[in-house]
């Protein structure tokens, strides 16, 4: 049974277990909420109108989804 997080975000937890890593919060490089990275280095981040997580989530997801159909 997927946990919630894979059930809200399946394409994020995929990419989680299988292909890299996301960041979380901001710090003094970036004003990003949200930042998704692979071997290769940064794939996407959130841009600044994002005033959630859960917003800046959901825009990663819709972003993963059409990159891992590639």
């Amino acid at each position: 049974m997927p946990s919630p997080f894979a059930e809200a975000y399946p394409n994020i937890a995929h990419w989680v277990d299988a292909q890299g890593w996301i960041e979380i919060g901001q710090d003094e490089n970036s004003r990003s909420l949200v930042r998704c990275f692979d071997e290769g280095g940064m794939v996407w981040e959130s841009k600044r109108e994002h005033q959630t997580v859960d917003e800046a989530l959901q825009a990663l997801e819709k972003v993963l989804e059409k990159l891992l159909e590639e």
